[in-house]
């Protein structure tokens, strides 16, 4: 039987290494905008601990690791997203 090996990505506030399941996803589609948890193209990964959650520069470093200007309407579903995991 084959093993398949965990895909590492890095938490882009507390730069740790993660299996990919444990990270929320972000995704900049050249089409379709920016979403969570799924999409194709540039893609930015959160832990889900809360000090990143909290970090007072994670817009900061989502819109660098993508490249884009985040909307406000984004940031909003993004701490609904947010709140979501820390109940």
């Amino acid at each position: 039987m084959i093993q398949k090996t965990p895909v590492i990505r890095k938490c882009i506030s507390c730069k740790k290494k993660f299996d990919r399941v444990n990270l929320l996803k972000i995704t900049k589609d050249h089409k379709q905008g920016i979403m969570l948890k799924n999409g194709m193209g540039r893609s930015a990964y959160i832990c889900k601990s809360k000090k990143c959650y909290e970090d007072s520069k994670i817009k900061k470093k989502l819109q660098k690791a993508l490249k884009t200007f985040l909307e406000p309407e984004f940031i909003y579903i993004f701490e609904k997203e947010i709140e979501s995991y820390n109940q």
